[in-house]
């Protein structure tokens, strides 16, 4: 099965509403870091890719339609260059500002938090976040400036890499309609599924899931 979108957009641009939307509209699943942290065997596949080792992609993911949210997100030009039948989804939030708002109200924290000694799983993924986050995004991913800049020129190279017509450029409010235009599927009934605001991501986290999705 072949990705019919690759999420370029980064954590904290509605990844997880786009992963619910996705699935009402293609019909399978879609690979989230939500996925990754149920799944414990993907954790060396993606450590290894953050460290230049190839990855068959085609293999990896071949189980789903569509993939969004870090740490797919950071791979988006290689999961393309293995589905260019697919579209390009860039989620943004509707300013930099915004974004690091949410950020700093959500991951950031949840990535400076301790792992408890006996959730060696956790860990294993927890540092494989932290490599990813720090190489492939931004040595400053904590500081305000250094995080925005990154944010800003990773949007500003999707828009740059992908041509218009295979590319989804997309925030929260945009709702059903970009996607189902650029699917050519008709708009559902249903209200979007708007989840995951940073009240939702701090009820998720105290009840015991650990890592930062987005």
């Amino acid at each position: 099965m072949a990705l019919q979108v690759v999420g370029a957009g980064l954590g904290r641009t509605g990844t997880n509403s786009l992963k619910l939307a996705l699935e009402r509209l293609l019909g399978g699943r879609c690979y989230h870091m939500y996925e990754a942290a149920g799944r414990d065997q993907d954790t060396p596949v993606w450590h290894a890719a953050v460290r230049g080792a190839p990855v068959d992609w085609e293999v990896f993911l071949g189980e789903y339609v569509a993939a969004v949210d870090w740490p797919a997100c950071a791979f988006w030009r290689e999961l393309y260059a293995v589905n260019q039948n697919a579209l390009v989804l860039l989620s943004t939030r509707e300013s930099s500002e915004a974004w690091w708002t949410s950020m700093e109200s959500t991951i950031i924290p949840r990535l400076s938090e301790p792992v408890p000694a006996d959730e060696p799983e956790t860990a294993r993924r927890r540092a494989m976040i932290l490599e990813l986050v720090q190489t492939r995004f931004s040595a400053q991913w904590r500081d305000r400036d250094g995080a925005i800049g990154a944010y800003e020129r990773h949007n500003d190279d999707v828009r740059r890499a992908v041509a218009r017509e295979r590319l989804i450029d997309w925030q929260p409010s945009d709702a059903w309609q970009p996607i189902c235009a650029a699917l050519d599927l008709p708009v559902p009934e249903e209200p979007f599924p708007h989840v995951n605001t940073v009240a939702d991501f701090r009820s998720a986290q105290s009840v015991g899931r650990r890592e930062p999705a987005s």
